[in-house]
């Protein structure tokens, strides 16, 4: 039995029909290339689910883990620490926004969003406050644990798990005509937390809305003392053109959760900053205050490792030229692609590039022109993995004009013969 035939016979991949034909084999990864068993290249144009930033198997980041490798693989967290932790607390307490005072570290951005929210809840808790409504956006996706399903949309992928999810109010996406209702939610005083992704929702379909109703919206929340959280787990670490998408408003949240991009594609990390007006409500010799929530590989200390180095990469005038490239080429492809023949709503925002294809379906994740176009990229050896029937390009900054070219050449020709 081949490799192929094994995994089909023993491997539960995500999101995958069970009885699918074969996944494709990767044996390496180089920049932005996939190289397959039989000899192929593809382009990972969606950098490996948003977390592959400075392209694959960067020499910079291997030479990092390699380091810590030789010191040391993992050590628990609790009474315990470590330079690559102690390090990346305090470079990420200064990079992001929001006067953010501690770094809680867990292992991916679902545990990122639920480590959030507990601290969210716990602070009115410890205030001796009772406050139960949390506030997420429609549409919005926040992981697939059970408190970030709660907080993200209903139907779809959570509709079996309906009954045990905590009741949200859910809100309109940022606009004008919103607030007035937001505000109405807000100022009821049972508010504790409002969740959301800032400027892009990643998995509805690239959604992206302006931060300057965001921005009014956030001081209306603080205005009642509602808890801010941001989910930058994907529009993290450079994807919307500044560091983070928050940097894009004035107010800043309480809470980040950040994950994917943090420590370069490499490794499982995930972390969540809080302010000081968080912090303080759990400074206290009451046992009862203490925040009772651990993993098993809290701040795993090669994963911190990746990090550091991946944020060194990130913070260098070379990345931040890339990103630029990157942000005026998608600007560009806007203009040109959107005439093509089924392309609606064609925009970018920084490093990410999408548009709806119109067909007879109503759009959405479940509109399944989804398979024809990924075989029909993947047959172009381009990893594009729509959302539904929204097509994004959204590759690691390494990528050169060369290979960018091909992709928009291959979306033209697509669209053209669609």
């Amino acid at each position: 039995m081949n490799k192929l035939d094994k995994d089909k016979l023993y491997v539960w991949h995500p999101f995958d029909v069970l009885q699918q034909e074969h996944n494709i084999f990767i044996k390496k990864a180089t920049g932005v290339f996939l190289h397959t068993h039989d000899g192929r290249k593809i382009i990972d144009a969606i950098s490996s689910w948003w977390v592959n930033i400075h392209g694959h198997r960067n020499p910079y980041i291997s030479k990092a883990v390699a380091k810590q490798l030789r010191l040391m693989e993992h050590v628990i967290f609790a009474g315990f620490t470590h330079e690559p932790a102690i390090r990346l607390a305090e470079s990420l307490v200064k990079v992001l926004p929001g006067d953010m005072k501690k770094v809680f570290f867990s292992d991916n951005g679902s545990t990122a969003t639920e480590v959030a929210l507990k601290m969210a809840i716990q602070y009115w808790h410890n205030k001796g406050e009772k406050r139960n409504k949390i506030i997420a956006l429609e549409g919005a996706y926040h992981g697939d644990t059970f408190g970030a399903m709660s907080v993200g949309a209903r139907g779809g992928f959570n509709t079996p798990f309906e009954p045990y999810l905590f009741e949200v109010e859910f809100t309109s996406v940022p606009a004008e005509q919103h607030l007035a209702k937001f505000e109405g939610i807000c100022q009821s005083g049972q508010v504790a937390a409002f969740i959301y992704e800032p400027l892009v929702q990643g998995s509805v379909g690239m959604r992206m809305y302006p931060a300057e109703v965001l921005d009014k919206m956030l001081q209306i929340a603080h205005t009642h003392g509602v808890v801010c959280i941001a989910d930058e787990v994907f529009t993290g670490f450079g994807r919307t053109g500044k560091n983070f998408a928050s940097e894009h408003c004035t107010e800043q949240p309480d809470i980040i959760c950040l994950s994917k991009g943090l420590t370069g594609g490499f490794l499982p990390l995930g972390a969540t900053a809080a302010n000081e007006r968080i912090v303080k409500a759990f400074e206290s010799k009451n046992l009862a205050h203490i925040f009772l929530h651990g993993h098993s590989y809290t701040a795993n200390p090669l994963a911190c490792a990746a990090a550091n180095e991946s944020l060194r990469l990130l913070l260098h005038t070379d990345c931040e030229a890339q990103r630029t490239r990157l942000s005026e080429t998608f600007a560009v492809w806007t203009k040109e692609l959107a005439s093509l023949p089924h392309v609606k709503n064609a925009r970018s925002l920084g490093c990410i590039f999408a548009f709806e294809v119109e067909n007879e379906q109503d759009s959405g994740y479940f509109n399944n022109v989804r398979e024809q176009l990924y075989k029909t990229f993947i047959e172009k050896n381009i990893l594009i993995r729509p959302l539904g029937n929204t097509v994004y390009v959204l590759p690691p900054y390494v990528i050169s004009p060369k290979e960018l070219n091909y992709i928009k050449k291959s979306i033209v020709e697509v669209m053209k013969t669609f």
